[in-house]
């Protein structure tokens, strides 16, 4: 499932509605930089800076549709997603115009395997704006979905039943096409003539929906394109499944092998200060459990770009997010040259 940018599409009254909120409290162009300040952090990764701006942002315009929307991205990348929820919530009912803030809070339901409530919010989506495609696949995922837990169930009460068996193995081998690392662009805030502020989807300041920039020129589909091994899906996810365990167990020296020497560190720091600080996040004490799930892998110019859902559990904390990394090919092993949230 994925998730939607909010200002991708713009329904006809919203940018008038925007302008208007976009008034109250601090001129146009401060509430313009705040958020354009607020995407440049986003996109570097420092998501607890981004959520400042944010939410002074908020403070000075609290019913502004893109401030909200942005607030609710920027909890789901931190591992926050009771509140994501509750932001995304609170934009439904304040602007219940929009399609994108009901599936993006599908979305956060589905990785709860809440899919009831996710295909509620996504028929909510639908009526909102007919013609919103994400919603529309997205549904479609989850009555995948909720078909493949009722043949579950079917093969339990029946362990015989072939024609359960045959449509369970239809409905796993759908879900588990890959669909590529696909992303929608949130527009920067820039202004008009008159120095109101609007969405510019032509912007160059834009990142997706997620906080990162989309990966350009991805292909995807059952088979990898020319020069890419058919066993190269499967050592890619491999290499994913040897990263989570590597974590898990705290092993640092198995961690560090998976990574490119080229890898592209946040921030632009050095390989030794980021190993420095992975090294004292990975000791630090209590059991931790990293999974990884739904992973879906697509190549491009000789790179494999690997999306998946991440989930996080120690003895405080249980996360779900969803993560991209990009591997390179060296020699016979693939290994993450960069990572991304989203």
């Amino acid at each position: 499932m994925r998730f939607s940018s909010l200002f991708g599409r713009w329904p006809a009254a919203l940018p008038a509605l925007l302008g208007a909120l976009l008034t109250v409290g601090l001129p146009s162009f401060a509430l313009a930089d705040a958020l354009a300040e607020a995407q440049r952090l986003m996109k570097q990764g420092q998501w607890s800076l981004a959520m400042e701006r944010v939410d002074a942002h908020i403070r000075s315009a609290p019913r502004d549709a893109e401030g909200l929307f942005l607030k609710g991205v920027i909890l789901s990348e931190l591992g926050r997603p009771a509140e994501a929820i509750a932001a995304y919530t609170r934009l439904s009912e304040e602007h219940p115009e929009l399609p994108e803030p009901y599936n993006n809070l599908a979305v956060l339901y589905a990785q709860q395997k809440q899919f009831e409530k996710a295909r509620a919010l996504l028929d909510m989506a639908i009526r909102a704006h007919p013609g919103f495609a994400t919603a529309h696949e997205n549904l479609a995922d989850v009555y995948l979905k909720l078909a493949s837990r009722s043949y579950e169930k079917a093969l339990q009460l029946n362990p015989g039943s072939k024609q359960a068996k045959a449509r369970l193995a239809t409905i796993s081998n759908v879900l588990a096409v890959p669909a590529g690392a696909e992303g929608k662009s949130l527009p920067a805030v820039r202004r008009d003539g008159d120095g109101a502020a609007q969405a510019g989807a032509d912007s160059a300041r834009s990142v997706p929906a997620s906080g990162i920039l989309p990966v350009t020129g991805e292909t995807s589909g059952d088979a990898p394109p020319t020069g890419v091994a058919a066993s190269d899906e499967a050592s890619v996810r491999e290499a994913l499944l040897a990263w989570a365990a590597a974590w898990s167990q705290k092993d640092t020296r198995a961690y560090f092998e998976l990574y490119a020497a080229d890898f592209r560190r946040p921030g632009g720091m050095s390989r030794k200060a980021w190993e420095a600080e992975r090294t004292q996040r990975l000791g630090r004490s209590g059991k931790e459990t990293i999974e990884v799930d739904d992973i879906r892998v697509s190549f491009v110019d000789g790179k494999a770009i690997a999306r998946f859902r991440q989930d996080y559990r120690s003895a405080s904390v249980k996360s779900s997010v969803v993560k991209t990394f990009i591997f390179v090919k060296s020699g016979d092993r693939w290994l993450i040259q960069e990572e991304r949230s989203g």
